[in-house]
């Protein structure tokens, strides 16, 4: 008959889990019962030897002992099953050590440290106890549901199990120990062996997963560089050992401000930044972006050449544009909050949302082709092929090739294989037809005929190519009018009218000149250029019959010319550098340039030449206010005296001479 053993417990999940530890190591050589005090206890347990799990449960089993049992508490250690939890732990990490008493969390506590495990911070916690440690990790030996509510990670390490000697105690009470002891130590150790087997390979796969992300780490195109809680260095690439002048070997381990100075960028790495920083260092032009780890206080650096991050999108750019097959602006490109133009962009806003043609219409220099890029960007086709072709710009047999492409052999100097056309590189895109009102009248047939059916057929081929795309033509003339001259076909037109936007000029959008003239410096790289008193009104007060493209114009001449760090009026042009109307145009005026205005700055001109005084604008200004009571501003002023140069009246010079009276403007005044 076997020996045999009986286990008081305290909790259900204790009875088990030390069965069958006890099972699986003596259940050959010795029979166990095993009972838990909080489900039932005999009257009387009487056994060959009774083996408590803890002092506590001996104290409160034993009045339930038949006198003259021999008895044994067991020593617990922790179950190596669940230990590498615990190592996932970062060093210094505080823990709640849980149990159902004081003494077993204290017990739990000094197992851990005996065991090696030294990295954590415990706290004993048991019911009853309140945390007030503000403490968001818990570590158990079995006892979940005494965790605190208060904190987020529970770890449960598993029943604590019956120790080595405590087992070799119980061979020797039954004699057994001779024979069994090698065989039993050996399966205890063997658990332990499986363990370690098993952390080892975990061990090698960490190591191998850091080798790889060092190399992934090393080989990026940038400096990379990381900092822990207490910001030291944890990772340091080639590409940061190049930037910062600084070996890899000096800088691990060591914290930051030892090895970078500059307190701008100290402010930086070592506090939270929602923004990159521009920062040169060590003959480096660098973008340094900081990326806070989650869950952690650990940092990542990432610090990116400038130089070489423009050359390579300007490089990339310049071949993207090179095939024309980009939009280039966007709706924000187009600057201006006037009424006019707020209403142009929020009508080319909603025609974007739809496949249908449009077309633009504006003077020379309104910026069609912005709006163009801009609707096309906007649509559901900017990922695809965008492309232009001024139809002012080539001779019509190039233009026609360019448009349906040919085949090899359609004429002489075709290359071979052929060509495909600028509508068949657009398929599944845009195409913008701009100043559509130079067509000639047979490509406006063929035209038709693609917009129409959606195919097209190479010069010199014989087989139809279907073709998807969207068509926004542009122009600048009187289609109607071409019409009525029978230069432009009435169904082209209704073809590609279907929407239309109206780009309008500058002088109707006058209030927009200041953001424009600050853009034009930005663009000419100089935004810190000074505009002198008076020179923005007098800007404002042209009518710019060239448009922004003449105010562009003129902003780079007015660069050039200037000197010192302020432009003035003195340096704008002649009034011949600025365009003229048409003569077609209506001269738009205000109502204070009228017949009766002309005639009373005309007379003050004459009379101060006469009196050999020099005519400038302020004299001008006060013999109006004074003696003829109109009382007018110096860009009003400059006005009339443009409208009567124009007419012949006066000459406008600089400097001295002042406005000079024509003979034309003398008989004007004696006449009337």
């Amino acid at each position: 008959m076997k020996n045999q053993i009986t286990l008081l417990t305290g909790t259900k999940e204790t009875k088990m889990a030390l069965h069958q530890q006890l099972e699986d190591i003596l259940g050959e050589f010795i029979h166990i019962e095993s009972y838990a005090m909080d489900e039932q206890v005999l009257d009387q347990i009487r056994d060959d030897l009774i083996i408590f799990s803890s002092y506590l449960i001996e104290k409160e089993a034993s009045p339930f002992i038949a006198p003259g049992s021999h008895q044994k508490t067991a020593i617990r250690t922790i179950n190596y099953q669940h230990i590498e939890r615990l190592l996932e732990l970062e060093e210094g990490t505080s823990v709640l050590c849980v149990n159902d008493t004081f003494e077993m969390a204290e017990e739990t506590i000094d197992t851990l440290k005996k065991m090696g495990m030294n990295h954590l911070s415990y706290t004993a916690y048991y019911p009853g106890q309140k945390n007030t440690y503000d403490i968001s990790t818990a570590i158990t030996p079995g006892e979940v549901t005494l965790a605190p509510p208060s904190v987020d990670k529970i770890i449960d390490i598993g029943v604590r199990l019956i120790d080595i000697t405590t087992l070799i105690e119980i061979l020797d009470h039954f004699h057994l120990k001779e024979k069994l002891g090698g065989m039993i130590s050996n399966r205890y150790t063997g658990k332990i062996i499986d363990l370690s087997k098993k952390l080892s390979e975990m061990n090698k796969q960490t190591e191998l997963l850091n080798q790889h992300l060092q190399q992934v780490v090393d080989g990026v195109n940038d400096g990379v560089m990381a900092i822990d809680s207490d910001q030291k260095v944890t990772v340091f690439n080639p590409f940061i050992e190049k930037y910062s002048g600084l070996a890899k070997a000096h800088a691990m381990g060591k914290p930051v401000h030892q090895l970078f100075k500059e307190p701008k960028l100290l402010k930086f790495m070592t506090s939270p930044q929602e923004e990159g920083l521009y920062f040169p260092l060590n003959g480096y032009n660098l973008m340094i972006y900081r990326i806070q780890w989650e869950e952690s206080d650990n940092v990542i650096f990432i610090f990116k050449n400038s130089d070489e991050t423009i050359t390579m999108e300007k490089a990339a750019r310049k071949q993207l544009l090179k095939t024309g097959y980009i939009a280039k602006y966007t709706f924000k490109h187009i600057i201006g909050n006037s009424p006019a133009i707020q209403k142009a962009k929020n009508i080319g806003i909603k025609l974007a949302k739809t496949p249908l043609p449009v077309l633009i219409h504006g003077e020379s220099g309104t910026g069609k082709e912005l709006f163009a890029h801009a609707i096309h960007h906007e649509s559901d086709r900017r990922n695809e092929p965008f492309l232009a072709v001024n139809f002012s710009a080539l001779p019509e047999d190039l233009l026609e090739s360019e448009l349906f492409g040919y085949e090899e052999g359609a004429f002489t100097g075709a290359k071979k294989g052929g060509k495909k056309g600028l509508f068949e590189q657009a398929d599944g895109g845009t195409i913008f037809l701009d100043e559509i009102g130079d067509i000639s009248l047979k490509l406006q047939a063929r035209l038709l005929r693609v917009i129409q059916e959606m195919e097209i057929r190479k010069i010199g081929g014989s087989k139809t190519i279907p073709i998807n795309i969207r068509v926004i033509a542009a122009t600048n003339k009187d289609l109607l009018e071409l019409i009525d001259q029978g230069k432009f076909r009435e169904d082209l037109y209704h073809r590609l009218k279907v929407l239309y936007v109206s780009v309008p000029p500058l002088r109707e959008r006058k209030t927009d000149i200041p953001a424009l003239v600050e853009q034009f410096l930005l663009e000419n790289y100089t935004p810190n250029k000074a505009l002198g008193k008076g020179l923005l009104g007098e800007l404002m007060s042209y009518e710019w019959f060239g448009n922004i493209r003449e105010l562009k114009n003129t902003i780079s001449y007015l660069l050039t010319v200037s000197e010192g760090d302020t432009i003035t009026i003195d340096d704008l042009p002649d009034a011949d550098f600025f365009q003229r109307p048409k003569k077609n145009t209506k001269r738009e005026t205000t109502s204070l340039v009228d017949d009766h205005l002309n005639k009373k700055v005309l007379s003050v001109v004459l009379s101060l030449n006469e009196a050999l005084i020099n005519a400038s604008r302020k004299k001008i200004l006060e013999k109006l206010s004074t003696e003829e009571s109109i009382p007018l501003s110096e860009q009003q002023v400059r006005r009339v005296l443009t409208e009567l140069k124009e007419r012949g009246f006066v000459t406008i010079k600089r400097g001295r001479a002042g406005t000079q009276i024509t003979e034309a403007g003398a008989d004007y005044i004696r006449k009337n």
